[in-house]
């Protein structure tokens, strides 16, 4: 090539002749800064409510977390009952604290048990506080302490992830559908109050009765537990693809309904046991069976009412915990234990980190967490109260308090 112009009777291309000055010119010299991320403080508090035995981190999420540079601070015994040691936890980069003002003062923090009265006012503003929002024991003065405190709350059980699931109440879930199932099996035992009934059938004795309000992720673990112990088992819902799923994972055909009321009575009333698995998106779970229903149960039969966390879906549940898990109404036992993956503390502690984690890693790589809600529609799901506000309407319906759209809010701070 000379010139410009391509050989062997080529089409000529003209290059401008600044162009190619251009770059032999001496350029500015020019730095690659990237913004740094935010080293996260975060607090982890031994529970002592609900007879709670979990624990937020693990000490593997603790070395992870410390090994991008950030803060953890966990308070001596957290992770006693789940059989993690303070050993472990300091061994993996964790500060060991011997009092809860010492892990209050955390940027972060992450708790298994909704915080006590006594532990809001330890808070301060712009702390943001990740919890389970049991529906059942909070109360007005519980939200507007929140709100004084302008902290910003978050409820595990309405985070989403990316594909529009509940992380928390799935993992949390498959563990209380097994547990549910193989705490009704033991409550129809004569040592468990019942009357003496083995939920599984054997050879010339028909097998007990199990119906199961719901088709998630509690309805299916139940169903694979009650099926394999040798149950009979009803699935209700109202949503027919949730019907489907379930038998398509189950693999196998099963006895599905919706929730119509005449054929639930009919199942009701012949049930030896009734799982209640409904869970609300954003509120209060529905009432599905009255009183008036249960009253017509057989006696001796269980309720395990999984739905409790948000309000249970028997009329006549109401909140009970680990050390007395068990009251009779009408005959009629039942279980309604909010934390009933507390029973398994161990491996729901490691399931609870193995989420919180994922999310405190992308809150670290976005500048913060508060940052992340600004993009994260998910996380933002989980918000009740954000500096001073009340941001879910359910609860602003329910205590009467003013509701705020937190999406006016966030795009107001940022």
């Amino acid at each position: 090539m000379s010139g410009g112009k391509e050989g062997n009777g080529g089409t000529a291309i003209a290059i401008p002749k600044s162009l190619t000055d251009f770059q032999y010119q001496t350029q500015p010299e020019t730095l690659d800064v990237q913004q740094k991320s935010e080293k996260l403080f975060i607090g982890i508090s031994k529970e002592s409510t609900l007879q709670e035995n979990r624990v937020a981190l693990v000490p593997s999420s603790v070395a992870i977390l410390t090994g991008y540079g950030h803060r953890v601070v966990v308070e001596a015994g957290a992770g006693e009952k789940a059989h993690f040691t303070d050993h472990q936890f300091s061994e993996a980069g964790a500060e060991i604290a011997h009092s809860k003002e010492e892990v209050f003062r955390a940027k972060i923090l992450l708790k298994v048990a909704p915080p006590t009265l006594a532990e809001i006012e330890l808070m301060h503003p712009n702390q943001i506080l990740i919890s389970p929002l049991h529906l059942p024991i909070i109360s007005g003065e519980y939200i507007n302490k929140l709100r004084q405190k302008r902290v910003i709350a978050l409820a595990m059980e309405y985070i989403k992830d990316d594909l529009d699931n509940f992380p928390v109440v799935r993992t949390m879930s498959e563990m209380a559908g097994i547990r549910a199932m193989l705490t009704a099996a033991e409550l129809l035992t004569s040592t468990g109050g019942g009357k003496g009934i083995l939920l599984g059938g054997i050879s010339g004795v028909p097998s007990a009765k199990v119906v199961i309000l719901g088709a998630g992720i509690v309805a299916e673990n139940a169903t694979r537990v009650a099926l394999g112990l040798g149950a009979e088992v009803r699935i209700f819902d109202n949503n027919i693809y949730k019907l489907k799923r379930l038998q398509n994972q189950v693999g196998r055909q099963l006895y599905t309904s919706s929730i119509d009321p005449f054929y639930l009575r009919e199942e009701l009333l012949t049930a030896d046991v009734a799982i209640g698995a409904i869970h609300s998106k954003s509120g209060r779970a529905p009432v599905i069976v009255s009183e008036e229903m249960v009253s017509r149960m057989r006696p001796g039969a269980v309720i395990v009412d999984v739905s409790i966390d948000q309000g249970g879906c028997f009329e006549t549940s109401r909140v009970t915990s680990l050390d007395k898990p068990t009251f009779i109404e009408h005959g009629i036992i039942h279980y309604c234990v909010p934390n009933i993956a507390s029973q398994v503390p161990r491996t729901a502690s490691m399931a609870i980190s193995n989420i919180l984690t994922s999310i405190l890693l992308r809150s670290g790589s976005t500048n913060s967490i508060e940052h992340l809600l600004f993009s994260n529609p998910g996380l933002r799901h989980g918000v009740y109260t954000y500096k001073g506000c009340l941001c879910n309407e359910y609860l602003s319906e329910r205590f009467q308090i003013k509701y705020t759209n937190l999406d006016l809010l966030i795009t107001s701070h940022f």
